[in-house]
């Protein structure tokens, strides 16, 4: 089991602002794993660290909660 850190970018629709960055995070920092989540509503980019490879459908998941939409890796 490797002990490296897994850094992945996703981008999300609908972020425009302070608020939604936080609410992204939140939701995507509570998943297992996962170390630091930064999102960025300028860009859409939110990057995710975590222990090891994220499942797709959970960060889906996670965004959907918060109201947003996950449209893929960046």
């Amino acid at each position: 089991m490797s002990s490296e850190a897994v850094t992945t970018v996703y981008q999300v629709t609908g972020m425009t602002c302070g608020h939604c960055e936080g609410a992204v995070a939140e939701e995507i920092g509570a998943l297992d794993g996962v170390s630091s989540v930064k999102a960025v509503a300028s860009t859409g980019q939110v990057t995710v660290v975590s222990a090891a490879p994220l499942d797709d459908e959970s960060v889906r998941a996670a965004v959907d909660e918060a109201g947003y939409e996950l449209a893929g890796r960046a």
